[in-house]
């Protein structure tokens, strides 16, 4: 019988790649041949390549803008490039199925599976499809869905809901071992702060312009971004780290409380996690949207408070932290009741059931 093959793509945030990162392990240990089509130099380099058993393949990526950009120009024939170069790897190592998180790299790589007949499972995990995965959304098979509310969205024929994706290590995270790393103590709230993957500035001032308030009330772990820690702040119970993969579960376990931005795969986490949350969603300004209806659904469902962004400043986010303290009891009583779907096993079974079969 032939080896089982699978092709995973997706990238351009972390919130393209983490879905990738939790279903490839499985694959691996069952003992599929796996290999991932990504960037040249995106973030979903950084945390595929060195993963075991996986072959990278890299190929050029256009960008979608939202707005005029010269690039535009040349972003189609970056994307015909990528659809060409992605064509020739899907006829090289053959996979029996592939599975797409989204993100403009994984474009090229729908379009080129479509033309090679390989079954492809694209995941959304927004409540309305980005603009990448509407394009690609034609040339799958199956698309899967975080929020019940995506289903209506997309084509009823290919849809199917299935919850929350979420990576076993997070579960696992150790709080004294959290603790004991950061230096702090176990008598005192903890609040972690997290702007996306690329970090977020306008949170990063917000927070530094409060801190010593904050470290009233507050232990703070804050993961900044690239090149936004600020070397100059030193003070007892603040932590700044540009980035962390390496012991991210400890350091979810050591926190109380959250302050992020809203994207799906993240807020999903901290509510499998029962972590209370502040969300500061990214504005129209600067997005699609997608992000203020993730975080109004979660609102409405009392697993986070919503400090939209125009109305952050320090005295707000004092105000709504404080808030989000006193109504700790109210928002677990509210998690408790979220009951998680069996997502991981279901989105396996899916694309086990989708690959080609072979003798």
């Amino acid at each position: 019988m032939k080896e089982k093959r699978i092709l995973f793509t997706g990238g351009g945030t972390a919130g393209h790649v983490i879905v990738n990162v939790a279903l490839i392990p499985v694959f691996r240990q069952e003992g599929w041949k796996i290999d991932y089509i990504g960037s040249k130099k995106g973030i979903e380099r950084d945390l595929i390549e060195p993963m075991e058993g996986v072959t990278y393949h890299s190929i050029s990526t256009g960008k979608l803008r939202r707005y005029m950009s010269k690039e535009n120009f040349k972003d189609p024939f970056k994307v015909m490039k990528g659809t060409m170069q992605a064509y020739r790897i899907i006829g090289k190592v053959k996979p029996d199925v592939i599975f797409s998180k989204g993100g403009f790299v994984s474009v090229p790589v729908l379009f080129a599976s479509w033309l090679r007949h390989i079954p492809a499972v694209i995941h959304e995990s927004d409540i309305t499809p980005g603009l990448a995965n509407k394009l690609a959304m034609p040339f799958a098979k199956k698309i899967v869905t975080t929020f019940a509310e995506t289903v209506s969205h997309v084509s009823a024929k290919k849809a199917e809901w299935v919850g929350a994706v979420v990576r076993d290590e997070l579960i696992q995270g150790n709080r004294r071992v959290g603790l004991e790393n950061l230096g702090f103590s176990p008598d005192k709230a903890v609040l972690l702060i997290m702007g996306g993957s690329g970090g977020s500035q306008v949170i990063n001032e917000a927070v530094r312009s409060s801190l010593d308030t904050l470290l009233q009330e507050f232990q703070i772990i804050h993961i900044c971004g690239k090149d936004q820690l600020d070397e100059a702040i030193k003070k007892d119970g603040y932590v700044q780290f540009e980035y962390v993969n390496e012991g991210l579960n400890d350091l979810f376990a050591a926190s109380d409380f959250v302050l992020s931005r809203a994207g799906s795969n993240a807020i999903f986490e901290f509510l499998a996690l029962r972590k209370p949350m502040l969300l500061v969603p990214l504005s129209k300004k600067a997005s699609r949207g997608d992000q203020l209806l993730n975080a109004s659904s979660f609102k409405k469902q009392g697993y986070a408070d919503v400090l939209e962004e125009e109305d952050l400043t320090s005295a707000s986010l004092i105000q709504h932290l404080q808030d989000l303290k006193e109504h700790k009891n109210e928002i677990l009583r509210a998690m408790s009741h979220y009951e998680s779907q069996e997502a991981k096993q279901r989105v396996i079974e899916i694309i086990k059931e989708h690959a080609k079969k072979t003798n």
